[in-house]
């Protein structure tokens, strides 16, 4: 007797634990999916995987908006004030090595990246503050550079935020991007000679 009410408790506890896992669901896929752009570019394929030579400089860690049909710069971001640069969760940028930006040092280190658009002109925060909603929260004091780069118009309307690095002499620069909105932020760093770049050599 003990042992078949054993077999039924073990049972009932059973198809308990099957309903409770049946009633567990996965959260829907988010309308801004995060995504992330290395320098070099691919790194993780292309170095880790390829093992073409390369070292880590940046990683850059942002949410991707779509147009939709609406108006985007001056509406739906306003012109003038601190935008997350993307949504949900501030885009974040690590370095992995100091860089320099606007004529200023950064240190080796994880930030926060936002920026105040213009019609004319971004400009590009970088913040000390990290793990941040929205820039509800922005605080200025922690502000490490903040620079001007100006606004461009991309080859083709973009119904995604972007964010891409790509090679310069200098080092590199994060291309960023909405709509028929670009801008273009130079990093610099020392022996960039020594950061391979991410397209194969042609053979002779």
């Amino acid at each position: 007797m003990n042992t078949l009410k054993s077999l039924l408790v073990i049972a009932g506890l059973a198809a308990a634990s099957l309903a409770n896992a049946q009633e567990k669901k996965m959260p829907p896929v988010d309308p801004s999916p995060m995504d992330m752009a290395y320098y070099p570019v691919m790194y993780p394929y292309v170095c880790k995987v390829k093992g073409e030579p390369g070292t880590l400089v940046a990683r850059a860690i942002f949410s991707r908006p779509q147009k939709k049909g609406r108006p985007i710069f001056g509406n739906l971001v306003e012109y003038g004030k601190v935008w997350r640069l993307g949504a949900n969760e501030a885009t974040e940028v690590e370095f992995y090595r100091p860089v320099v930006i606007g004529n200023k040092t950064v240190p080796k280190g994880r930030y926060t990246l936002y920026v105040i658009p213009t019609e004319t002109k971004w400009t590009v925060i970088i913040n000390k503050q990290t793990d941040i909603w929205g820039a509800y929260k922005y605080e200025s004091s922690l502000d490490l550079v903040r620079t001007d780069v100006p606004v461009t118009a991309p080859a083709d309307e973009m119904e995604a935020f972007s964010m891409v690095f790509e090679k310069a002499a200098y080092g590199a620069n994060l291309l960023m991007g909405w709509d028929k909105t670009m801008v273009s932020l130079p990093i610099r760093w020392t022996e960039s000679k020594t950061v391979a770049a991410t397209t194969p050599a042609k053979k002779k």
